[in-house]
């Protein structure tokens, strides 16, 4: 069976469909994926091979769900450090970093040397709306990201790669491919170019709106967040 994705454009219609018709708020959508980042991290990298995660968070929405996850991962065992070089003034990110203070999590204004000291990296910089070139502070970021050997988790899509061709063909981020991808709601196009364990998260799409965008709801497993899914067969939405 074909894997079906969802474009730029629909992605963007589904969330604020979610948020309309679906009565969902942001908080609720944030707070539920960046619950699911932080179990796939589990899944992959439990505490015992190494409690070490830093998390690389952007301005937007990608990196909210990267302040999500890095809560729940301390409160799983985690000792996550953040990378938030760019906070947003808005009120909800100012409160998940203000959650995270409390919590004791570190916040860390060097990536690279951060990495040196970590075990698994989450990649919550650029999500699905990313396009064009990376900005400062974030080339640093996606260096590191591709040479670094440690596993790498990103979330919706591996920084710097465009959310319908991929990687870029040259240069920056031409060359990384992390170990892990979490796509939240479904799947994107750019899935065809990823190479490691691909899941999905955010268990919150309901029957009719799946219908409505043409993708099926990943067969999710008791409590769990995620549902491991393949890349082969993609076919565009």
């Amino acid at each position: 069976m074909a894997l079906k994705t969802l474009s730029a454009k629909a992605a963007a219609a589904l969330d604020q469909e979610l948020m309309s018709t679906g009565a969902f708020s942001i908080d609720q959508l944030m707070e539920l994926a960046g619950l699911s980042v932080s179990q796939v991290v589990f899944h992959v990298h439990p505490p015992s091979k190494g409690n070490r995660i830093l998390v690389a968070c952007g301005p937007g929405n990608n990196g909210g769900d990267g302040l999500v996850a890095a809560r729940h991962l301390r409160h799983y065992g985690y000792q996550p450090s953040v990378y938030y070089p760019k906070r947003s003034k808005n009120d909800l990110y100012q409160r998940l970093a203000k959650q995270l203070e409390d919590l004791e999590v570190a916040f860390v204004d060097d990536f690279p040397t951060a990495m040196k000291s970590a075990d698994h990296v989450v990649d919550a910089v650029f999500g699905f709306s990313f396009s064009g070139e990376v900005r400062e502070p974030f080339p640093a970021v996606i260096k590191a990201l591709e040479e670094t050997k440690l596993p790498v988790t990103s979330v919706d899509a591996p920084s710097s790669w465009n959310i319908e061709t991929g990687p870029p063909q040259s240069g920056l981020g031409s060359k990384f491919n992390p170990a892990y991808l979490v796509s939240l709601t479904a799947p994107k196009p750019l899935v065809q170019y990823f190479k490691g364990r691909h899941f999905v998260g955010g268990r919150f799409v309901t029957p009719g709106i799946a219908r409505s965008y043409g993708f099926e709801i990943p067969s999710y497993q008791g409590v769990d967040q995620f549902a491991e899914v393949g890349v082969g067969g993609v076919r565009k939405l």
